[in-house]
């Protein structure tokens, strides 16, 4: 990959909401450096970025995508994320590739709530951060108003380095107050002198030396203060503020500038903590690994996609050791060696073959199989393990099933590929409801992923709302006898049991004791009765769902030397459990989730009422900038088109997650819909 050193690389993740102009300001980026000759526009579908039909379609970033240009010797490996929380996987895995998040902020929008999620995930990373505020001649701006809530929201360590010379219609450039000249032009918006010493203050705070000597009144000499803005930026205690218009390019020079020269370089992130491994034992005991070319080779996948023509192509940050040539590298997760084939440089959609890649290099290689995202690739010889990635769970879900018979085997294998794609995708198979259930973040990113099921693999599926996996249990105790008794013309039937049920608490299962005693029932046939009882409590008998959380006992019987019979007592145990279930006031349990809601702060009485209104229990609220989060229990049955309505009462400003809690008891007067829509469905099926 050739001319450049590791501590000439710059990995940026460009991040931030949807419609910011991340992709355009990308664009423009790669316009200026003169790694393309036009400049591509998402409007027109020209973007080298989102260049999937999806994208084009829907004018809106879907996937990361891995780009690359140069600038002034620096080598800048740049991966465009998607906006929306929609697809929030792809911008997550980015975060774990790259020193530096770009923060994207529309100056005609502000902060948004997947803006605060973005800065949230890379703060947690510890990445250095740049916030860059775009569309600067938009309509309506306050400059200094969205300076006043980029600060309260991500902190006071955001600091301007570029104040705009006009706004909206009159936006003509920038001022770099750092390397400013004499002379202010007119127009700039904000007083440059103050924000140039608080700058200062910021940048020598990192740096003893300079910072006693600021303290002495002493002048600190420009490239000084150049060298300490980059220790600043690394180590967050400076977030430059950065501004521009993306249509003309005003702006966009200073940008690329500032990653070019203050951001950090994979060499300067001196050790990636990372657990060794030994006879596929992971040691408990963090191992340093050192950035440079004479280490062992080390990398981490963070995207993983199919290419219709090049196949399976993986996507990993190098930490470590050189990759050159076909070599065999070891995978931690699968526990085997894989040959490297070809190995890629990508540029949106193209890949570039390299023989040779170094530390903090992004490197492709394809059809290998069994790689997927997170999975950490290493020396054979000296084997290590990465943190994997973590994402998070997908909320919203559809059960499918292909609309051509011929279809069923080939979904499973086209759903697996999508999911080794998608780490916020999963598929599963109900074993209560016997519904194949896909899952994802949203019903928007559902959609995407079924129209490339239909796009890629030509499968076309009917959707639905999953069923809700109800149980049923028992509130009280309650007893039971029946006798099994059938005389045909030959061997007859007989089987008689008692039964005592009681419930027991809450995930308690079910519980099956004899206390036979004297041989009421010889021994060879209670294991029938627990059969019996099993295949009952499978069954359901409310609702024909399953059966939980009671201790059946066992404690008298009769039977006959000639016509009793495994198969007797079975039945017998199945019309004696029945009978005593129907007597221990039986109840419904449905799932119930924990949601937390989060929102404009002018939306917080709507979201609280509508909850309550859905049987939800608000168990607490935060805070954070303009935004607040809701946190409550609510019924899983409430929430099936809750993502639709949020939006619409939020105008799309609004996002939620969920995880399952616990089982409740259904409220009695909305029992019989669901017993008469299972009795139903039974119907149909005989």
């Amino acid at each position: 990959m050739g001319q450049y050193e590791t501590k000439d690389i710059r990995n940026v993740a460009f991040v931030g909401h949807g419609a910011s102009g991340k992709t355009s300001l990308i664009e423009g980026i790669l316009f200026k450096a003169g790694a393309t000759t036009r400049l591509g526009s998402v409007d027109d579908g020209t973007s080298v970025s989102d260049f999937d039909s999806e994208e084009k379609e829907r004018k809106t970033t879907i996937d990361s995508s891995v780009l690359h240009c140069n600038w002034h010797g620096k080598e800048i490996n740049v991966i465009d994320t998607p906006g929306y929380p929609d697809f929030i996987g792809g911008a997550i895995g980015a975060l774990n590739a790259v020193e530096t998040a770009v923060v994207v902020v529309a100056a005609t929008s502000g902060i948004q709530v997947n803006t605060q999620k973005m800065w949230d995930i890379a703060s947690d990373e510890g990445l250095a951060r740049v916030v860059v505020i775009t569309k600067m001649d938009g309509e309506n701006i306050d400059f200094p108003a969205l300076l006043d809530s980029i600060q309260s929201s991500f902190g006071e360590e955001c600091l301007p380095l570029m104040l705009p010379i006009g706004h909206g219609p009159d936006f003509k450039g920038v001022v770099d107050i750092l390397n400013q000249s004499d002379e202010v032009p007119d127009g700039v918006i904000g007083d440059v002198v103050e924000n140039r010493e608080k700058l200062v203050e910021g940048i020598v705070s990192v740096c003893d030396e300079q910072l006693e000597q600021y303290l002495d009144g002493k002048e600190i000499k420009l490239e000084t203060l150049q060298g300490c803005l980059s220790t600043a930026i690394a180590s967050g205690s400076i977030v430059p503020v950065l501004c521009c218009e993306n249509k003309e390019g005003i702006g966009v020079e200073g940008i690329v500038d500032v990653i070019a020269e203050y951001t950090p370089s994979p060499e300067k992130c001196l050790t990636c903590k990372c657990s060794s491994v030994s006879g596929g034992e992971v040691s408990e005991e963090e191992k340093e690994i050192e950035v440079s070319k004479s280490a062992p080779f080390s990398a981490q996948v963070f995207k993983s996609i199919t290419d219709p023509f090049v196949g399976k192509l993986s996507f990993f940050r190098i930490y470590s050791g050189v990759l050159e040539g076909h070599p065999e590298i070891y995978n931690t997760r699968s526990k085997k060696n894989e040959k490297i084939g070809h190995m890629f440089r990508t540029f949106g959609k193209e890949q570039q073959e390299i023989e040779r890649s170094i530390p903090g290099d992004i490197v492709t290689i394809s059809k290998i199989e069994d790689i997927s995202v997170s999975d950490t690739l290493c020396d054979p010889d000296a084997i290590v393990k990465f943190d994997d990635i973590k994402f998070p769970k997908p909320m919203a879900s559809l059960a499918i099933e292909p609309k051509s018979r011929g279809a069923e085997q080939k979904i499973s294998e086209t759903l697996n590929r999508l999911v080794a794609e998608d780490s916020t995708f999963k598929v599963s198979r109900d074993v209560q409801t016997h519904e194949l259930v896909v899952t994802g973040m949203s019903n928007l990113h559902l959609d995407v992923i079924l129209s490339r099921l239909k796009s890629r693999y030509d499968i076309d599926v009917e959707s639905r709302q999953p069923k809700i996996p109800h149980k049923e249990t028992i509130t009280t105790k309650a007893s039971a006898q029946y006798k099994h008794k059938k005389q045909t013309g030959g061997k007859g039937q007989y089987g008689e049991v008692y039964l005592r049920i009681e419930p027991l608490e809450r995930g308690g299962g079910f519980e099956y004791v004899s206390k036979i005693v004297g041989g009421a029932i010889p021994s060879q046939y209670i294991p029938a009765v627990e059969k019996g009882l099993r295949e009952t409590i499978a069954k359901g008998i409310l609702s024909n769902n399953p059966i939980v959380d009671v201790k059946v006992e066992l404690y008298d019987g009769t039977f006959h030397n000639v016509d009793s019979s495994e198969a007797a007592f079975k039945i017998a145990a199945s019309k004696a459990f029945q009978l005593a279930f129907n007597d221990a006031k039986p109840v419904l349990l449905e799932p119930v989730v924990n949601i937390q809601v989060t929102i404009p702060s002018e939306f917080m009485g709507d979201i609280t009422g509508n909850l309550s209104s859905r049987r939800g229990r608000v168990q607490g609220m935060d805070s954070f900038g303009d935004l607040q989060v809701v946190q409550a229990s609510i019924p899983m049955e409430e929430i099936k088109n809750y993502e639709t309505e949020l939006k619409s009462m939020t105008g799309g400003r609004g996002s939620y997650t969920m995880e399952f809690s616990h089982y409740d008891v259904v409220p009695s007067h909305l029992v019989p819909p669901i017993i008469e829509q299972s009795k139903k469905e039974t119907e149909k099926v005989d």
